[in-house]
């Protein structure tokens, strides 16, 4: 297994660890009614005992999952279908590459990966909280937090064996 790959479970399981719950939704209206978008706030409660919101430990892991989850969901728009490939995964370095450290926040925004239309970004506070958005993505978000939560069964699948 390479290490992208080893890496990519560990951030899986540890993002998958993560408490959360959403305090908000708000819909954005497009043109077509099912390319709407959705901006999702999100609360990381503080653990009793140490104070401490799990994004010091799981921030990157969280960001991993909901990054494979926007991915997997992702389809080609227009001229995107040249690149994409159906049994793709999302990877570390896809990661790295929509990260970045600005006015105090951790911010991820993946647009166009590898043929799929992502439109997801999703920022996090130090003080615990934090934004989901997506354009022309439909409730789809919201399915994610779902089987994070427990909803819907989250699994691995390694498709090497």
């Amino acid at each position: 297994m390479s290490m992208d790959r080893t890496a990519g479970f560990e951030l899986l399981r540890s993002g998958t660890l993560v408490e959360f719950e959403i305090s908000g939704t708000q819909i954005h209206e497009s043109t077509d009614p099912a390319e709407f978008g959705l901006d999702i706030e999100l609360n990381f409660p503080a653990d009793p005992d140490s104070e401490e919101n799990d994004l010091g430990w799981g921030a990157f892991g969280f960001l991993f999952v909901i990054g494979s989850l926007s991915f997997a969901d992702a389809r080609p728009r227009e001229s995107s279908t040249i690149e994409y490939v159906q049994n793709d995964e999302f990877q570390v370095g896809d990661l790295m590459q929509c990260l970045r450290w600005e006015d105090g926040k951790l911010k991820f925004s993946a647009d166009y990966i590898r043929g799929r239309r992502m439109k997801t970004d999703l920022v996090l506070r130090p003080e615990g909280t934090g934004r989901l958005t997506t354009a022309g993505r439909g409730k789809a978000p919201l399915l994610w937090l779902e089987r994070l939560k427990g909803k819907k069964l989250l699994q691995i699948v390694d498709s090497t064996s």
